[in-house]
């Protein structure tokens, strides 16, 4: 299962049994092993409730920075594709 099916089944559930919600929200590593969903110890899982007038923005965790091009790689991707052709003799009377 992809993590926003996993959020969307937890939430499905929540809405529709009030007991699980509070146990998802007090004792969260409980209510997901009732589901058969494990996470690593390593993971912390903090629940959260919004209401009408209480929102939460999750920041995600920055992606990791690959390193930047050098002037010599990005000049072999800039311009799109194709084979490069020297156009500027093209028709000319000789």
């Amino acid at each position: 299962m992809t993590r926003k099916e996993i959020e969307e089944r937890l939430i499905a559930k929540s809405w529709q049994n009030p007991a699980f919600k509070q146990e998802l929200i007090t004792n969260s590593r409980s209510a997901l092993i009732e589901e058969g969903i494990s996470l690593p110890d390593s993971i912390e899982l903090r629940v959260l409730e919004e209401s009408s007038n209480v929102l939460y923005l999750v920041i995600p965790p920055q992606p990791i920075q690959e390193s930047e091009l050098s002037e010599a790689e990005l000049e072999s991707v800039a311009g799109g594709w194709g084979p490069t052709v020297n156009i500027g003799n093209c028709g000319a009377a000789h």
